[in-house]
């Protein structure tokens, strides 16, 4: 479970603030699939990091009560002098995973040949992302958050991506934000929209996708 309490988002850029979320209150729950909609800006990336503490609330609280993925993709945690494989076994000892393990499967999913062993500076913005890829879905996460990454890599890979983010969503929770209504009809079965700092939830996806067609006219 991950329960936003009395949530506020507040950034202050350029002598303006912008309300990203505003005095929100919800539950996601084990086992739900939920896409999230909403324009640019609106914070969908926002609410995956603070989803995953990333960072945190302007006031309220964020409660986690299962394990929480960073949003899949997200390369920040990466040290660029060292290597893929050298990341690897550092975020694997973090987890409390075993090393060689980790090291096999990210290195078969993530398909970077000699480069695994290459610093990650030296990767091309597509290497990064597959590495960050891989090594989120090494890890097993009661909840997955997945922001606009679904893209990466050639046919190959993206069709490697969806089996394995299936999989996972089989066992456990999926939050979800993506532009591309077929991207979210694919793998999630309720909606939210996120629009002036409110969270709408929505019971099927296709209701969200409906109402955020009407809101944006």
């Amino acid at each position: 479970m991950i329960r936003f309490d009395d949530v506020t988002k507040i950034y202050h850029a350029r002598g303006v603030n912008k309300c990203v979320m505003d005095h929100q209150s919800f539950t996601i729950e084990r086992g739900q699939s939920i896409g999230v909609v909403g324009v640019n800006g609106a914070g969908k990336s926002t609410l995956t990091r603070m989803m995953a503490g990333i960072e945190y609330p302007t006031s309220g609280t964020i409660t986690r009560e299962m394990s929480v993925s960073w949003p899949l993709g997200f390369g920040g945690a990466f040290q660029a002098s060292l290597t893929g494989a050298d990341n690897t076994r550092f975020i694997a000892r973090i987890y409390g995973r075993p090393i060689d393990e980790m090291l096999e499967y990210v290195n078969n999913f993530a398909r970077l040949g000699h480069y695994f062993d290459a610093p990650v500076k030296t990767y091309s913005s597509g290497m990064s992302s597959r590495l960050a890829f891989a090594v989120s879905l090494a890890i097993k996460f009661d909840c997955y958050l997945v922001d606009e990454v679904t893209a990466v890599g050639d046919q190959s890979f993206r069709t490697q991506c969806r089996e394995a983010l299936m999989e996972r969503r089989e066992h456990g929770s999926l939050i979800m934000v993506s532009h591309d209504p077929n991207t979210l009809r694919e793998y999630c079965d309720s909606g939210a929209i996120l629009c002036n700092g409110r969270l709408t939830f929505y019971d099927t996806l296709e209701d969200a996708i409906t109402a955020s067609h009407k809101l944006y006219q």
